[in-house]
Order: C-alpha cells, then structure tokens, then sequence
C-alpha cells in the first residue's frame, strides 16, 4: 500500500519564518552547529583530505564557517526586507531559496579549497562533496528551527487566547473556572451548571449537556472558588460540595440531614452540612 503526501507549494510560508529575530536565531544556530559539526564529526574524513591537526582543522574551519555563512546572512538580509514590503514568498519558493543559499555555500567552498588550500581533488569531486556537506549543516539546524519557531507561534497564540478568556468578563449568563495557578480551564452557561463537588485539591463540575449530565475534573479547591463563584449564585453547601441555586428546586430534611433536590431529570441530590443550613436557608428564600 502506497501513501502519497501531497504538498502545496504554492501556500505562503508562516510569517514567522520572515521575522527578524528568527532570522538571526537561524543565523547564529547554524553557524554553531556547522562549526560543532565540523569540528566533532569531521564530515567525509575533512582531516584526511588537508593532513591538519584538530586545533588546525578547528581555526581553519571557523575562518571558512565565518565567511561561509556571509551566504546565509546576505541570503535572510534579502529575504526580510522582501517580507518587510508585504510580499508573498510561497512554500515553493521558500524552498527554492534554501537550494540556492546551499548551491551558493558549496560553490564557495569549493573554491576555497581549490584555490586558497590548492585541493588536489577534481573541482567536480570537490563541489559534489562540498554540497553533501553543506547540505548537512544547512538542512539539519533548519529543519529544527523551523519546527521550534511554529511550536514556539503555537505557543504565543495559545497563551494570547487563555489570556483574552481570562481577561472576559463573568457576565452574560457564563461560569469560567480557573485552576489552581488562575488559568481558565472550563466555562460553561450557568444555565447548565448544576454543582461541584471537592476532594483534595482536585473539584468535579457537573452540568447537564442537552439532557445528558456530564462531568470536567479541575485542580483547585472549593475554597478557593468560593468566593468568585458566590456572585453567580454558586455557593457552598457542605464542606465537600457546592451548589448552582438557579437549580435548587427544594431542600428537604431527612433522616441523614438536610438535602438539596436540583430540578434535573432525572433528580439529583446534594447534602447540607449543619455548617452551613442558615446560610443556605437564607439564600434559598431569596430565590422563592
């Protein structure tokens, strides 16, 4: 069975790939792993080819890492001010553009060493060699920059929208419960809130879901949600549970204490401790 991926080479790049920071991100990682990379790996037997000591190979390949990446630096220069102006760079494009900034770096490199380190090799041999290298230190800390830089925008606009939710206001007939550090995790109509019930530090919310009830786990306490909740008419009831009095359709005594009956189908019930009978006697017969 065959899977073929197809890709649109006609898309626009992420606007993140023309930003000026990124660009000198790409710039300064690339450098530094071409000079690791070089000097650790010693791509294609490098020390074999020129007869030189590591800390030769060292200074040598950081003179010709540092002019080398003058291709990359001139090629981002280029390639942000044509974002800067607006312009479109398509994926196709984009990808034609690293081809070129590769091609350019091995031409350089073979010229390098045909003629500053008089390389015997055939010039031929020497720039094919010279493109599998470069490739390698070009391909590799790009791949992983690009996948840090849109995890990294995923992130940004991840946090930008937990931010705008939280900055809502609780108004309009909404419930937003936050966790334990104050980020929003769940909202829901108040309409459809029916209580929470507390263990530990975790709290259960129950609603009700188009006639289906329903359950979403948070970390945080009752007591700390006490307060907020109190003006959505969400109070506590029980040392473990607190209630939506919109729902509250009437509290009878039995033998095990006081209990709530909530106007769901089919019913459910909710304790009362004796902590808190008056306060919730008193809030009921505001609501008869």
């Amino acid at each position: 069975m065959f899977i073929f991926v197809t890709m649109d080479f006609s898309k626009p790049i992420p606007s993140y790939l023309l930003e000026k920071r990124n660009s000198i991100r790409l710039i300064l990682f690339t450098a530094g792993f071409a000079l690791l990379f070089i000097n650790v790996y010693s791509p294609f037997g490098v020390t074999t080819w020129f007869n030189i000591s590591r800390l030769e190979l060292f200074v040598f390949s950081s003179l010709v890492i540092l002019t080398g990446v003058l291709v990359v630096v001139i090629s981002r220069i280029i390639m942000y001010q044509w974002g800067k102006k607006g312009r479109v760079i398509p994926l196709g494009n984009y990808l034609l553009w690293i081809a070129v900034e590769i091609v350019s770096m091995s031409l350089f490199y073979t010229l390098y060493e045909l003629f500053i380190l008089k390389d015997p090799r055939p010039a031929l041999e020497a720039f094919k060699i010279s493109m599998q290298n470069t490739a390698l230190v070009l391909l590799l800390p790009y791949s992983v920059l690009w996948l840090y830089f849109s995890w990294q925008d995923k992130k940004m606009k991840l946090d930008a929208l937990t931010e705008e939710q939280e900055k809502m206001p609780e108004t309009k007939g909404m419930v937003l419960f936050r966790d334990e550090k104050g980020v929003m995790r769940f909202s829901i109509k108040n309409d459809d809130l029916l209580y929470l019930k507390g263990a530990d530090n975790y709290v259960t919310i129950y609603y009700s879901d188009h006639q289906h009830q329903k359950h979403f786990l948070l970390r945080n306490t009752l007591k700390d949600m006490e307060e907020s909740l109190r003006a959505m008419d969400v109070v506590r009831c029980h040392r473990s549970y607190m209630v939506n009095f919109q729902k509250v359709k009437i509290i009878e005594r039995e033998k095990t204490g006081l209990r709530i009956k909530l106007d769901t189908l089919p019913a459910l019930e909710v304790p009362v401790s004796k902590t808190y009978v008056e306060s919730v006697f008193q809030l009921f017969g505001q609501h008869v």
